[in-house]
């Protein structure tokens, strides 16, 4: 008997896993138009903190940097919309976010602490305001009409780019290179005294981390129509992204997916039916999680779990 339930336990989360993405996968066939735009939101939202979360929680740098390759991506579909096909121009999108990603970490991964967040954010605002000074300047316009593309295609691009990049951090954290990682995060100094190149690796995962939000920045445009700096480089998207993982807690593999989940979720509930408190009632939700559920919510089900277990030991 022991064992049997030793088995379920060992193949319940693939199992559960499998059947959210069936259900995942079968979605337009029985969701509203709306459900599926509304899902598609939730999803982008958990790319973009996923994303962050494959390099800067076991880092420990927290970077900014994300509205800087998804709004790359948004660039690259408005500027070869048309010219190539959707696919291609994702993977171009996501090429072109690693290499920038590449070269910015290459300069600047030697910063720690505030000096590194504070770069990568004025990466966001440089790259905003240069290439918002190039459209007025020199081509006289302000922001590109996007080629759109419709909202079930868009779904499943966004949930093909989740796929493969929860795949990644989940062989990620399990590789040498996750290894390298925590001991980068546990102190640098030690990492590189047992042989651990530590630049190559910090470099190579925040690149590659920059690959899932360049492409679902691409994917995302096609359904926005036009975009400009403001709105393709828009701050919030890095800072949503920190916050989304805090909530769901950065200490379980699951924690970022079901905070970047329920944050996207209230977000789109509050910005449409209360747009004017929104903005208060999403910060209190942070103070009060960052006070009562500092390890995010997955404490909570963690708590909730404990309880749970305790009460079937307790005799009858």
């Amino acid at each position: 008997m022991q064992t049997g339930k030793a088995s379920w336990l060992r193949l319940r989360t693939p199992v559960l896993w499998l059947a959210l993405l069936a259900a995942m996968g079968t979605l337009s066939l029985y969701a509203s138009p709306y459900t599926v735009i509304m899902v598609t939101n939730i999803l982008m939202y958990v790319i973009l903190t996923v994303s962050w979360v494959l390099f800067s929680a076991p880092t420990g740098y927290i970077s900014l940097a994300t509205a800087a390759f998804f709004g790359v991506g948004i660039y690259t579909s408005a500027t070869l919309g048309g010219q190539l096909p959707l696919p291609l121009i994702i993977l171009t999108a996501g090429v072109a976010s690693f290499v920038l990603a590449a070269l910015v970490g290459a300069l600047t991964l030697r910063l720690k602490g505030v000096y590194f967040a504070f770069f990568t954010f004025g990466l966001v605002e440089l790259i905003k305001h240069l290439l918002l000074w190039y459209e007025v300047s020199v081509t006289g316009v302000r922001g590109r009409f996007v080629v759109s593309a419709d909202n079930v295609t868009i779904y499943y691009i966004i949930l093909g780019i989740l796929v493969i990049l929860l795949l990644t951090s989940y062989l990620i954290r399990r590789s040498r290179v996750g290894l390298a990682l925590q001991a980068i995060g546990e102190g640098e100094d030690a990492a590189a005294h047992t042989g651990i190149n530590v630049s190559a690796v910090k470099t190579f995962v925040f690149a590659l981390s920059a690959v899932f939000a360049g492409a679902a920045g691409a994917a995302m445009a096609t359904r926005w129509g036009y975009v400009d700096p403001y709105i393709a480089f828009d701050y919030l998207f890095s800072f949503t992204a920190v916050a989304m993982a805090v909530f769901g807690g950065l200490g379980r593999f699951e924690g970022p997916i079901l905070g970047a989940v329920v944050f996207a979720f209230l977000r789109e509930l509050l910005i449409t039916r209360f747009p004017y408190v929104y903005m208060l009632v999403m910060g209190s939700v942070l103070v009060v999680t960052i006070l009562y559920l500092p390890q995010g919510l997955v404490q909570l089900a963690q708590k909730s779990t404990w309880r749970r277990l305790r009460g079937h030991r307790e005799p009858a």
